[in-house]
């Protein structure tokens, strides 16, 4: 590991889920999962596990082949077909990882003559999707809209991309995703949109931040997370669609969704369109709203943005890992996020909520950092 000081070093660690919301460790504690990006609480849900086990049935686990040969197959349309008609888009492609979509985004919508111009704490990702495509690469200061202005009126002329995310996924924040879609609209500049956390959980019943905008150009969305399954999509009008089926490697491939994830991410949006999505949402948001006034009236800087990811900022790596450490003996898991996920000096604890929270949850945790907070 060379010169990596023991604080950045990563380790695997093994987790049992015991219940929804609960796993056990490999030391057989069990933890309150605060760490998961399990947002709704669909993980392990019935319907889900039903839907899985009928695709297995009918199709087997795997696709065998990439879409374009021959591993298309009902699940995937259906996914594709109810998505589309969800978030009012033309065209929806599913891809075996947000990440793979990402890149495939980049791809199509940016070459080395295009100058991209991305949020400055963009999800890795898109950065990677950035130098595969080989785009000029250019940073704006974070959810900084004027900053981002300034940049598109220098580049007046140029072929631009501007890439966002609708809910970052380490410290929360959303930028006003209504300005910036209109920015990059009256700039003629596409506008990707990373909806992988707001998805589900934020917008009007859950379609995310960047819904009915017709200056988001593409959007990304992922089921790993709210809709508890696994796999990615891509979503925008029907032309760009076209071109990406058309021409696009990331998508051609590569084996297609898993049957099984793509059935159970179908169930899945079925609860999240549904009244039970609502009442999900609301209590989600009352959790959210409640932590973060919690962490405020405690003393501690009221954690960015509204949705499920609450972070409470540590600044030193070795600080965060003993905090994560300290709410593990209490039972509750939470993982110290350090560098280079998050800028030097911003070591921080993300917390992932969820609908159901045991009472205790938020005294348990306020208890346990007290210790930590600065003089």
């Amino acid at each position: 590991m060379g010169d990596q000081p023991p604080q950045r070093v990563r380790r695997l660690r093994t987790f049992q889920l015991e219940q929804p919301g609960q796993l056990r460790s490999s030391a057989d504690q069990a933890l309150l999962d605060l760490a998961s990006n399990d947002t709704l609480g669909l993980l392990g849900h019935p319907d889900l596990n039903a839907a899985a086990q009928a695709a297995i049935a009918s199709s087997g686990v795997g696709s065998g082949a990439s879409r374009l040969i021959s591993g298309s197959r009902p699940e995937h349309a259906e996914l594709e077909h109810g998505l589309a008609q969800w978030l009012g888009r033309g065209r929806v492609l599913l891809f075996p990882s947000g990440f793979q979509a990402n890149i495939a985004a980049l791809q199509l919508l940016a070459d080395r003559h295009t100058v991209v111009l991305a949020d400055r704490r963009i999800h890795h990702s898109l950065l990677v999707g950035v130098r595969a495509c080989g785009a000029k690469l250019e940073r704006f200061a974070h959810n900084d809209l004027q900053d981002l202005e300034q940049r598109l009126q220098q580049r007046k002329g140029s072929r631009c991309v501007v890439l966002s995310e609708s809910l970052f996924s380490m410290e929360g924040s959303s930028p006003d995703v209504d300005a910036l879609a209109a920015l990059c609209q009256r700039h003629s500049a596409p506008l990707l949109l990373d909806e992988a956390h707001a998805l589900g959980v934020l917008g009007p019943g859950g379609r995310g931040l960047g819904h009915g905008l017709d200056g988001v150009s593409l959007l990304c969305g992922t089921f790993g997370k709210a809709f508890a399954s696994g796999g990615a999509f891509l979503a925008c009008g029907e032309s760009l669609g076209e071109e990406l089926l058309q021409t696009s490697g990331a998508f051609r491939y590569t084996t297609a969704l898993a049957p099984p994830l793509a059935a159970a991410a179908a169930a899945a949006l079925q609860l999240i369109a549904s009244s039970e999505g609502d009442q999900r949402r609301q209590q989600l948001n009352q959790h959210a709203q409640q932590w973060r006034d919690s962490l405020a009236s405690a003393g501690w800087p009221r954690p960015a943005g509204v949705g499920p990811i609450v972070a409470v900022k540590l600044g030193d790596d070795g600080r965060a890992l003993e905090a994560a450490a300290a709410l593990e003996d209490q039972g509750v898991l939470v993982v110290a996020i350090r560098p280079p996920t998050v800028p030097e000096g911003e070591a921080m604890l993300r917390f992932s909520l969820r609908p159901h929270l045991p009472e205790q949850a938020l005294s348990r945790v306020l208890k346990t950092l007290e210790a930590f907070k600065r003089p």
